[in-house]
């Protein structure tokens, strides 16, 4: 299995219109690498750009490359889910109107829905809250040959359980288990399961939707001026938006120490929907083709089954 690329792109420019499968690969690794952080230590978040758009000209192009990986995906999601052998997980993390929901919606429009699920966190309930912090993901985590989809996930114990550490009361901690280091112990707990995961074959892509303060505040705007976007907006983001330095410090520590080589980080820039979308699928692709997917080919006792089979069917009448 591979792992992403840590590397920087600049000056590329892509182009739209028909691609052979492997070219198309190949476009889409290049863009992914630019924004994968597999070694969190230097990684400081000013250092990505959330209105970038690499070196894709326009929105038509990134369409364009989104609808062929469209396709693309759709192939290696069927051959994922024949060959039974691995599971790819896929985490979303972002502030209020970063476009995690557009994300999934668009980059996975193409999938069978048989083969995938989604699961949106968000406060944990009365239940979850009687388990350890990795107990609720943990359950739902994707089977052999399945995509699992986390909106939100246990990332939220080191974001928005830091900005508000009062939550970490109804968690019912002792209190010699919530000391100065209860950060730095919830990233080894997160690592030591990643890597848990990874050993028993399932494939972690993380994605960190980086929007702007300015996009956001634009955003919600335009939810208050739509009526079908209305039920999207509460007070609570407006009182969230007052902790953003707080929030953006949290995101930038969770992935200096979470990043790794078998559960990268991708910081997607999210202030243009149609570039994050790119990155995001993009990603997914890289992902997917380093698993080297194929049909499982059937034994010889199945094929002469499959021949009596036919054979019966073109010597019945009906």
């Amino acid at each position: 299995m591979r792992v992403c690329r840590m590397s920087r792109r600049g000056g590329v420019r892509y182009t739209a219109g028909t691609m052979k499968p492997r070219k198309l690969v190949k476009e889409m690794e290049g863009i992914a690498a630019a924004y994968c952080v597999m070694d969190g230590k230097k990684f400081r978040l000013k250092d990505f750009d959330p209105g970038d758009t690499g070196g894709v000209k326009s929105k038509k192009v990134a369409q364009s490359l989104l609808e062929g990986s469209g396709v693309m995906l759709a192939e290696m999601q069927e051959k994922l889910y024949a060959q039974d052998v691995w599971a790819l997980l896929l985490i979303f993390q972002g502030m209020d109107a970063a476009g995690k929901d557009g994300a999934i919606k668009h980059v996975m429009s193409g999938i069978n829905p048989q083969g995938c699920d989604v699961y949106a966190f968000k406060a944990p309930t009365n239940e979850e809250l009687e388990h350890d912090f990795l107990w609720r993901e943990h359950k739902v985590m994707p089977s052999r040959g399945k995509i699992g989809i986390f909106n939100r996930s246990y990332y939220e114990e080191v974001l928005v359980v830091r900005v508000h550490p009062h939550l970490l009361k109804a968690e019912k901690l002792a209190d010699e288990l919530v000391t100065k280091h209860i950060w730095q112990e919830r990233y080894e707990d997160i690592n030591a399961f990643e890597r848990f995961l990874t050993h028993n074959g399932v494939v972690i892509r993380k994605f960190f939707l980086h929007v702007s303060k300015e996009e956001q505040k634009k955003r919600f705007l335009e939810r208050l001026s739509d009526s079908k976007k209305n039920w999207k907006f509460s007070m609570d983001d407006i009182k969230e938006r007052k902790f953003w330095d707080d929030y953006q410090e949290a995101y930038e520590e969770m992935v200096q120490n979470t990043a790794t080589k078998r559960a990268p980080w991708y910081v997607v820039p999210a202030d243009n929907k149609w570039y994050g979308r790119l990155v995001v699928a993009s990603a997914i692709i890289e992902a997917l083709n380093g698993l080297d997917l194929a049909f499982p080919d059937v034994d010889k006792e199945k094929k002469k089954e499959l021949e009596a089979i036919r054979e019966a069917l073109l010597k019945g009448k009906d």
